[in-house]
């Protein structure tokens, strides 16, 4: 997502990663930061989550609900940065079911918050409770579940006479 204070968000991630040696790739797209990979960095405008994220230890992202639950679906920590509309609803919901730390507001990112966020999520309790969600996620089939909610509506409203 495009934040007016970019620049100062990737370098904190930058500086936050490099201090606890973590490698990272920075999915960019809208923003205007478009830097160059450094060690153990890499840039890009976009990948699909769902082959990404599976491959990761963790996600750090802005808490939207997409990128939310693309991140519980790959069953890995999720750390959520929120700054507008619901993602601080999505960043608390995360803390809750232990699928991540406390989210952070973006205003109050630092190097020193994200460090402690990254250390809590990478807690053995935090990855394995990520991963039962991951599991029963992957486990559900959400079309059939869905299919069979809309079709016992509709024969309701079938059976309504005016």
């Amino acid at each position: 997502m495009v934040n007016r204070d970019a620049e100062r968000i990737d370098k904190v991630v930058r500086d936050a990663l490099a201090q606890t040696n973590n490698r990272g790739i920075i999915l960019s797209g809208w923003s205007t930061v478009k830097n160059n990979p450094f060690d153990n960095l890499l840039y890009l405008d976009a990948v699909p989550h769902d082959w990404l994220l599976p491959r990761c230890k963790m996600i750090i992202h802005h808490g939207g609900a997409g990128t939310t639950s693309a991140g519980l679906r790959a069953g890995i920590p999720n750390v959520v940065v929120p700054f507008t509309a619901d993602q601080p609803f999505w960043g608390r919901r995360v803390h809750a079911i232990g699928a991540g730390p406390k989210p952070i507001l973006v205003k109050k990112l630092s190097v020193v918050n994200l460090i402690h966020a990254i250390a809590k999520a990478d807690d053995h309790v935090v990855r394995k409770r990520a991963q039962d969600i991951g599991q029963r996620i992957g486990s559900e089939d959400g079309v059939m579940q869905a299919v069979e909610l809309i079709e016992s509506h509709t024969s309701l409203l079938r059976n309504f006479k005016v």
